[in-house]
């Protein structure tokens, strides 16, 4: 009798798991991720310090804080509700580097913000308004200095860090402004940036201006990052979750997040995870941002119906089951989870056990992730 390959033996272990993965199991890792997390960082007002002393509310930890409030969703704890908004009194429900900021990465907290205005007390046009005269600054001056792209969206981590900030604004406060601005921002990054970074044809997008072709990879092929790319799929959906669905903007977008979604099932390694490039043999592994972003999508796409459930759900099982399977660790560490970058170099090599220089913003990634996969398998009664 042959002796089964590797291969195989990963094929029929994840068959197995995902036969018996329920919607509680999800929810008992998803805890395990956070709660390994608020343990180790206690103190959300504490700055972080690596390489360089940084405040909390830097985009890293208000990733983290996207994933959090997403699990409030599914699973309400005052305790994360309290850490939140510990945080956020803190930093004055303010971007990072003032007011007068026009980088994304700052902007990005204020999504949390606005998520917390249901559990506040206080006037919410008070507690918003650092952020609203911050992006009131930041539309003036891009509209000022065009040409300088000062502001702009030069790189698509930008998408996910301040579009859905502009949408939330637009439905807080009613003035289209605001979403006309990242409506306008996120064209010119698509179309226009480098000649366009969203590539309609493998419906992929380059991180930024240096690698569009001309550049590739080693083998040849096109550098697609898979975190960046997870960053502009998730900042569709939480941008279309926002808006009406008879809108113009909800349907642009949801016609990038289908051609995406399917550019995106096509480079699933066998194992369940995408590589941190997505098409090319150049560090070739398994990544886990990427792939929880990319599991967050697909499974809210299923849900609303935009995705069939006989092709994708087997690609949301197979990234579930890889991630608990070879990234989970017993405490909630989570392994295989490339560090701050722009490409698929970053943070090299990877591992199961390699800690990556920020561990915050992975794990917002994977409850993000998480909490849609929960979502999908309850609604399916997989309990």
């Amino acid at each position: 009798m042959k002796r089964l390959s590797t291969m195989m033996l990963a094929t029929i272990m994840t068959l197995g798991a995902m036969a018996q993965t329920t919607a509680n199991d999800v929810l008992s890792v998803a805890r395990k991720a956070n709660d390994y997390f608020m343990a180790k960082y206690a103190d959300p007002t504490l700055p972080t310090n690596v390489k360089k002393v940084r405040p909390s509310n830097l985009w890293t930890r208000a990733v983290y804080y996207e994933g959090l409030m997403a699990l409030q969703q599914i699973d309400p704890q005052q305790r994360y509700i309290d850490y939140a908004m510990t945080w956020a009194d803190f930093h004055k429900w303010s971007p990072r580097n003032g007011m007068n900021t026009c980088d994304a990465d700052d902007q990005c907290c204020g999504q949390t913000y606005i998520e917390l205005l249901p559990y506040s007390n206080k006037d919410k046009e008070e507690q918003i308004r650092n952020i609203r005269e911050n992006l009131d600054y930041q539309m003036h001056t891009a509209n000022k200095k065009n040409q300088s792209l000062y502001g702009w969206w030069t790189w698509i981590d930008a998408i996910q860090m301040a579009m859905p900030l502009y949408v939330q604004m637009y439905k807080e406060t009613g003035y289209k402004k605001y979403l006309d601005h990242g409506m306008k921002m996120y064209r010119w990054s698509r179309n226009e940036c480098g000649g366009g970074l969203f590539n309609v044809k493998d419906g992929l997008w380059w991180r930024d201006a240096d690698y569009v072709p001309p550049y590739k990879e080693p083998d040849g092929k096109d550098c697609y990052w898979s975190r960046g790319n997870g960053w502009v799929y998730a900042a569709l959906v939480r941008c279309m979750n926002l808006l009406p669905e008879k809108s113009k903007e909800y349907k642009e977008l949801k016609k990038d997040f289908l051609l995406m979604s399917e550019g995106l099932r096509k480079c699933q390694r066998e194992d369940g995870f995408w590589n941190p490039s997505l098409v090319s043999t150049n560090y070739e592994m398994p990544e886990t941002s990427g792939t929880a972003l990319f599991l967050y999508g697909m499974a809210w796409g299923i849900q609303k119906g935009y995705l069939k459930a006989k092709v994708y759900s087997s690609v949301c099982d197979k990234a579930w089951t890889a991630m608990v399977r070879d990234a989970v660790h017993q405490d909630g560490f989570l392994g295989w989870m490339q560090g701050t970058g722009k490409d698929p170099s970053a943070g090299q090599p990877l591992s199961y056990t390699k800690v990556p220089d920020f561990e915050d913003y992975g794990t917002g990634c994977f409850l993000l992730g998480a909490t849609e996969y929960f979502k999908l398998l309850q609604k399916n009664n997989v309990k």
